[in-house]
């Protein structure tokens, strides 16, 4: 019987520390987490000075712990505003790089444009004198509308050659004809007969075309980096649901009230966190795939014979040329306009100054190309190499965020933060977009409810590649005012503080987190402690009965 008793003692002696009551014991102390929660400006008059039981907890494991509810309200809050943060940083990284391609490729073709203006002005001077210094607003006018299209107005570009010809047929014929007294109804008529005289030969349809193609091609490209950045802006602006706030919370700031400061996420639980809070996001991916692969295309169309460059600085040649081939052929072109539009009388000038320019020949004013072809092949090449690095961004997002905060090294797998302890994660990792998270562990997503202001975007990076397909084929697209339904405030580059929409409304939690199949170790331990100790105790002092009965 003593060799009962004494062995029922040895065996309470050696369970009671395993399943003794922890607060028996001197209890952890908080200092650690007081110095980081007063680090991230929160009061301290709510952290306790040692551990205490956890059953409050909503978000972290309900073990032994060093936050109270409001701790745990205001880390959520702020691992929330500190992911925000770091989509936008992520956000304005890519914005600055299509900023760059945006403001290189805008610069050179304005400056093409310019440098055709003033060639144009400096070769017709001296090539065509009196009469173009005379009817100069007619040339200006066409480089002016030009920009005006390049820019975004809504402007037919067809019309504005057709006008700009039948401008300059007026203006040459009245030239050619100065002996005569021309009317403007008879310059009228005579502009109406532009299309079945011909007096400008193969010019005019041969330049709508590289005109066209050229300029539909260049305002769609920089459109389509415009509305780039501003879905990237306004993607990175979207809150993240309460849901998230909650998954981000228990990955970034449960180990501290667990008392693991030094705990770093394990790698797939990370993962699984990302691609759940960044779901909608991620949806983004095959038109913003799309967009970037169509503004390569066009990219390359920019180089060649018939490339941006070229057609641009040879516009004065192209005009002069078609000048030449009316004068060329004056009279043969007098005598049709007389037929159509009836004989005119005498009661101008002597002489008109055209032969005076006829008898010095045509006078080359074709631009070289020279340094300026190989500038462009840089910026294609450029904008290439980025349009391509940026097609997976969406979908690497969340990998991207994970790589800093990850734990690595040796044994990493089996002594990372798991959401719950220092161990192994074990549930698979989920794929990308919405549809992909039904069954995601660590983020509750209703995938029945899309973000509508993502969705939004993707429709805008849709209309955005139709454009741009449009053009690849040389066709003109009616160009809304995107200052709207597309870029936002107009320049789909502006810096996050300059188009924020006002303060945010932080909604605290008010939400009870889902229940895990797993309880918290810890938590089982607190609720088992008691009910672990009471037969130890029932043993030793039914032992001590027994002796005192046995004196």
């Amino acid at each position: 019987m003593d060799s009962f008793i004494v062995a029922a003692l040895a065996l309470c002696s050696l369970t009671a520390p395993a399943y003794g009551d922890k607060g028996t014991s001197k209890a952890r102390s908080c200092s650690d987490i007081r110095q980081f929660y007063s680090g991230k400006g929160f009061s301290l008059d709510v952290v306790p000075v040692s551990e205490i039981s956890g059953e409050h907890l909503r978000i972290c494991p309900q073990g032994y712990t060093c936050c109270t509810s409001d701790m745990e309200d205001n880390l959520a809050i702020l691992s929330r505003r500190e992911m925000e943060g770091l989509l936008k940083e992520a956000g304005r990284a890519l914005q600055t790089s299509l900023t760059g391609q945006y403001k290189a490729f805008d610069g050179y073709f304005l400056e093409l444009l310019n440098h055709s203006a003033v060639s144009l002005q400096d070769m017709f001077t001296s090539t065509w004198g009196s009469l173009y210094s005379q009817n100069a607003q007619v040339f200006s006018d066409l480089y002016m509308e030009l920009r005006h299209y390049y820019r975004g107005s809504n402007i037919n570009l067809e019309e504005v050659l057709n006008d700009f010809w039948a401008k300059l047929l007026e203006k040459l014929f009245y030239q050619a004809n100065k002996q005569y007294y021309i009317g403007e109804d008879y310059l009228e008529c005579v502009s109406k007969q532009i299309e079945t005289l011909r007096p400008f030969g193969d010019s005019p349809r041969e330049l709508k075309m590289r005109v066209t193609r050229t300029f539909v091609a260049a305002r769609s490209f920089v459109q389509g980096l415009v509305v780039s950045g501003e879905v990237v802006r306004k993607v990175s602006q979207v809150q993240l649901s309460q849901e998230c706030m909650r998954a981000m919370m228990k990955m970034t700031y449960c180990p501290h009230c667990r008392g693991m400061a030094s705990a770093r996420p394990c790698a797939n639980y990370c993962s699984n966190v990302m691609k759940g809070c960044l779901a909608n996001q991620a949806d983004l991916n095959t038109e913003w795939r799309h967009l970037a692969e169509t503004m390569i295309q066009v990219a390359h169309n920019f180089e060649g014979p018939y490339g941006v460059d070229v057609v641009v600085l040879s516009l004065p040649y192209r005009i002069s040329e078609a000048m030449f081939t009316m004068m060329e052929n004056i009279e043969t072109i007098n005598n049709k306009l007389f037929q159509k539009c009836g004989d005119l009388r005498d009661g101008g000038t002597s002489s008109t100054g055209v032969d005076d320019i006829m008898k010095r020949g045509k006078i080359t004013v074709e631009d070289k190309l020279g340094p300026s072809s190989s500038k462009l092949s840089k910026l294609v090449s450029d904008v290439t190499v980025r349009l391509r690095n940026m097609q997976p961004y969406w979908v690497s997002l969340p990998n991207d965020l994970c790589s800093d905060r990850i734990a690595t090294g040796t044994g990493a797998e089996d002594k990372c933060w798991n959401g719950i302890n220092r161990a192994r994660y074990l549930p698979e990792v989920m794929g990308d977009g919405l549809a992909s998270q039904i069954n995601n562990p660590e983020v509750d997503i209703d995938i029945t409810k899309p973000d509508m202001i993502i969705r939004q975007q993707i429709m805008q990076l849709k209309i955005m590649t139709h454009r741009l397909k449009n053009a690849l084929n040389g066709n003109d697209v009616d160009f809304q005012d995107t200052s709207d339904d597309v870029s936002g405030s107009g320049s789909g580059m502006c810096a996050d503080d300059m188009c924020s929409r006002g303060p945010r409304l932080v909604v605290p939690i008010t939400e009870r987190p889902k229940h895990y199949p797993h309880p918290p170790e810890n938590g089982r331990a607190v609720k088992a402690s008691a009910k672990q100790n009471l037969p130890c105790v029932t043993v030793y002092l039914l032992s001590l009965l027994i002796l005192l009965l046995r004196r």
